[in-house]
């Protein structure tokens, strides 16, 4: 849920802040986030009149101590010019009462972008995830008068996305018949075997020359 603080440059401000603080470490729970960096941005070293949030205060100075281990040499700021560097510039049309919505920085069309570049990441790690296989199927004629090089082109004239068919040769299978052994090579995600027989090989124009299809080996690439 959305934390909002008014002026943390104020005294009414810093109480609203230290009583928020009450039993916490930081912001947002127990370890430090960006929503501790926005706030102090906006808050001058607090007084021990405010106990938690100069507790809290000390401890993202240290964190950020840490952070940035060069030597600084310290930099100060006078007059005006000093609330002027201090405070954030506001956008224009922005409301006077200078609250500080602690997750207001994100727009509608960045969460559409982000959710847009996740979705690419899933479908492209999808893809590489996807395996092939490569699988040898026995493709039996009607009889001994089926033309054998039709057949092959029947077979092979079958086209389709993550299929791509290898080397073939004939077998004898008894009386005068012979079958076709032909390889091929299938992307998983895209073909399905036991679809590519019964929806292609064994129905027309196929079926003229193709009695049954069979698989014989199927093995992961």
């Amino acid at each position: 849920m959305a934390v909002t603080f008014s002026d943390l440059r104020t005294e009414s401000g810093l109480k609203s802040l230290n009583e928020f603080l009450s039993g916490k470490t930081y912001i947002s729970g127990d370890q430090l986030t960006k929503d501790d960096i926005k706030v102090y941005a906006f808050v001058k070293n607090p007084s021990d009149a405010f106990p938690n949030a100069s507790k809290w205060y000390d401890a993202v100075s240290s964190r950020l101590v840490e952070s940035f281990p060069g030597k600084a040499q310290g930099v100060s700021f006078s007059g005006q010019a000093a609330s002027a560097e201090a405070a954030p510039a506001k956008p224009a049309g922005a409301d006077d009462d200078d609250d500080l919505d602690l997750f207001g920085d994100e727009t509608e069309e960045e969460k559409a972008a982000a959710e847009a570049r996740e979705a690419t990441k899933k479908e492209s790690s999808k893809k590489k995830e996807s395996g092939k296989s490569s699988v040898l199927l026995d493709v039996k004629p009607w009889d001994d008068e089926t033309d054998m090089k039709k057949l092959e082109e029947a077979v092979r004239s079958i086209q389709m996305p993550g299929l791509l068919w290898g080397a073939s040769k004939l077998a004898p299978v008894g009386y005068g018949i012979k079958k076709m052994q032909i390889m091929m090579t299938i992307v998983d995600d895209l073909v399905s075997v036991d679809s590519l027989i019964e929806e292609q090989l064994t129905v027309e124009p196929c079926s003229e020359y193709i009695q049954s299809c069979d698989i014989v080996a199927f093995n992961k690439i």
